[in-house]
């Protein structure tokens, strides 16, 4: 017996939340390197909140990175691995030289938007496909990343 078979999945429903889950995977490491590039170059007044911040953001990004990798190696598939895989999966863009509080949070907030909507698309496949632990999983995601949307939009009030 197979490990699928133990924990309840089916082979042709475990490949299709994998390839979502890929692409989620390439997107938080695209939305990492965008945090680390806030994080090296804010300046200005909020300096010191919103450096602080964006380190507590990547930090939590590489879980997240590192969670969604083993699920997907959990449900018998491989992790996408590289420089190049991510760039090709993720629909976010790198953004390059931001320094400025407005536009860092606006980085933000747009790569919470985006990954909100790809968790969301993957919760309903997850719950259609009964797989409930990615289900929670992006539940988890999406709970906690709605609150941090607020947190950063009052800032910019």
């Amino acid at each position: 017996m197979n490990h699928l078979e133990i924990i309840g999945h089916k082979e042709e429903n475990t490949k299709k939340i994998a390839l979502k889950l890929n692409e989620l995977l390439a997107d938080y490491h695209m939305f990492y390197m965008n945090l680390r590039g806030l994080h090296w170059n804010i300046k200005g007044p909020q300096f010191f909140a919103l450096h602080n911040k964006f380190e507590e953001l990547y930090d939590n990004a590489a879980e997240k990175i590192d969670e969604i990798a083993e699920r997907i190696l959990s449900i018998g598939e491989t992790p996408v691995h590289s420089l190049s895989e991510y760039t090709k999966k993720s629909g976010l863009k790198e953004e390059l030289n931001v320094s400025e509080a407005k536009a860092a949070i606006e980085v933000v907030l747009n790569g919470f938007k985006y990954l909100l909507a790809q968790q969301k698309e993957i919760l309903e496949l997850a719950d259609e496909l009964d797989d409930e632990a990615t289900n929670a999983m992006m539940g988890d995601y999406i709970s906690e990343q709605e609150k941090l949307v607020w947190m950063f939009h009052s800032t910019t009030r």
